[in-house]
């Protein structure tokens, strides 16, 4: 087992790695490599009709100025500033909660603040991958009814309780006591609310979104107000791309794009070539711990982190992951290795990972995580040990064996090393991590086997 320190090496190690991924590793629900490049210009959006949007000019917020566009989006900064940084976003995207809350800041101190560039807000939530998102979206344009300051506030307590509502199925709690803290008038809020008149809004926006072109987020345009010329910049880059490219039209350039570096980024024990070598004295994992199935020596490796009793991740596995594998895994094409991440909104999730792994220790780890997905109503009750030993002698495995391994602490031991892996870095599942010619990359979410088929063959076929 990792010492504490290799865990925290790995876990800084990969949060490096996080943040140098192109467009599928630094984007929810996205699948190429972001570039800037001239792109139709919005003039801060397509002609939207948002009757509901303030008066443009709305006050300050954090000494900066702020208000709504002629299309109703909510601004930061001077508005006659030469340029406008667009922003298409979801609150609960990761990648943009870590664009919020690490390189805007940056970016606004370094450009608001001089009158040189405005920073625009557009609603982008992707329902697919976030199902409640649209809810906070909806009820941020109830709070703009209100004014462009209680919006951004509202936008920035959004972005930085992230954890705490995307896991609630019914936000609407949550949000009403985001909307009390910002200083909201919680009877017009409500009223606003209930009468679901900002829901057509956020949908209008995520077609808007996608008639531009853009798959997921965040995505941004840079608009140089002078000539009326947009640059695509996709993911949550650096900061060193954004001054980057915001310096060059702010000189009135277009921004290069730049080829990637030749280096490759190290990547923790566990996504490495010698953690992914398979244990010979354990059949069916590789030296980091891990089951896996496919080809061990196949070049596209995929490292699914999961979670048994998420939703999601089962109507990946039911519905995804057959595909998945007669395509790709039974024809040698790839490695897939499984890590765990039980979250703590599932109770039950940690004991069925326990579960596959003393399932493993029989050969028969896949087998397990099969029949868990297919019973998860069974297994998902407030005692689950005997119904796991159960579905292990449906499999034929020795009851004995296991039920002494769910009992003991070696099997725990091992999810919870998989746990301190991935905690900090991705807290949603399913998360599935794309190995190819040393880069890393991430796809977020239980995607139809179609996105999964063009991710793996734009990889294969190069």
């Amino acid at each position: 087992m990792k010492t504490r320190m290799q865990e925290q090496r790995i876990r800084t190690a990969l949060v490096a790695l996080i943040l140098a991924l192109a467009l599928v590793g630094s984007s929810c629900a996205a699948d190429e490599a972001g570039t800037s490049t001239t792109a139709p210009p919005t003039t801060d959006g397509p002609q939207a009709t948002d009757t509901t949007a303030p008066d443009a000019d709305e006050g300050t917020y954090n000494g900066l100025p702020v208000g709504f566009t002629d299309d109703g989006y909510a601004y930061l900064g001077d508005p006659d500033a030469p340029v406008s940084l667009v922003e298409f976003s979801d609150y609960l995207c990761p990648f943009c909660g870590r664009h919020a809350s690490q390189t805007n800041p940056q970016l606004i101190e370094q450009y608001a603040g001089s009158g040189q560039v405005r920073f625009v807000f557009r609603d982008y939530p992707l329902a697919d991958l976030h199902p409640t998102a649209p809810a906070g979206h909806a009820a941020a344009l109830c709070i703009a009814e209100q004014g462009a300051p209680l919006f951004w506030a509202m936008h920035d307590q959004l972005f930085a309780g992230q954890s705490e509502w995307a896991s609630l199925s019914d936000n609407r709690d949550y949000l009403t006591g985001i909307a009390e803290e910002v200083g909201a008038d919680l009877d017009a809020y409500q009223a606003c609310v209930e009468s679901g008149r900002t829901v057509p809004i956020v949908d209008e926006r995520v077609a808007q979104g996608r008639q531009l072109g853009f798959s997921g987020t965040p995505s941004f345009q840079i608009l140089d107000t002078r000539t009326d010329e947009a640059f695509d910049l996709v993911g949550a880059q650096p900061v060193e791309t954004f001054v980057a490219a915001l310096e060059a039209v702010l000189a009135g350039e277009a921004p290069v794009t730049t080829e990637p570096p030749d280096d490759r980024p190290d990547l923790p024990f566990w996504a490495s070539g010698d953690g992914l070598a398979p244990d010979p004295d354990r059949p069916g994992y590789n030296l980091a711990g891990d089951a896996y199935k496919g080809n061990p020596e196949a070049d596209l490796v995929v490292i699914e982190i999961s979670d048994f009793q998420c939703p999601f991740c089962q109507r990946h596995t039911l519905q995804t992951q057959p595909a998945i594998d007669e395509r790709y895994i039974d024809t040698g094409q790839v490695m897939w290795v499984f890590k765990h991440l039980p979250l703590q909104s599932h109770p039950q999730a940690l004991a069925a990972a326990t579960a596959a792994e003393c399932a493993g220790d029989q050969q028969a780890f896949w087998e397990m995580h099969d029949l868990l997905f297919e019973r998860v109503d069974e297994w998902a009750v407030d005692q689950p040990d005997a119904v796991l030993t159960n579905l292990a002698g449906e499999l034929g495995l020795d009851e004995s064996a296991f039920s002494s391994c769910l009992g003991n602490r070696a099997a725990l031991e091992r999810v919870v090393e998989d746990f301190f892996d991935i905690t900090g870095i991705f807290s949603s599942t399913p998360t599935f991590v794309v190995l190819f010619d040393g880069r890393a990359s991430v796809i977020d979410g239980a995607l139809p086997f179609e996105d999964f088929e063009a991710a793996f063959d734009a990889r294969l076929e190069n």
